[in-house]
């Protein structure tokens, strides 16, 4: 009888261990899946905004006012103002 209830112990003990650590790793997959869906979500952002970029880069208008912008790049009879 004293085997038996031991034996029962036993085999409760580790049923209940088995299902903590299955639980422990549940909550460590779902923080892993909320992690990388931030990521996700993140990585689509920057690709809308370089899928922007390359569409504007392809107008040759809006190549021009850049570079004049940025590099203060000028064409013949541009007059170039600098604000400081």
């Amino acid at each position: 009888m004293l085997l038996i209830a031991l034996s029962i112990c036993f085999l409760s003990f580790m049923l209940v261990h088995s299902v903590a650590s299955d639980w422990g790793e549940i909550l460590e997959n779902n923080k892993e899946i909320k992690r990388l869906n931030s990521e996700y979500n993140n990585l689509l952002e920057e690709e809308e905004k370089l899928s922007s970029d390359v569409t504007k880069l392809q107008d040759e208008d809006y190549v021009a006012r850049y570079a004049k912008e940025k590099f203060l790049y000028s064409q013949d009879g541009d007059v170039i103002l600098k604000m400081d």
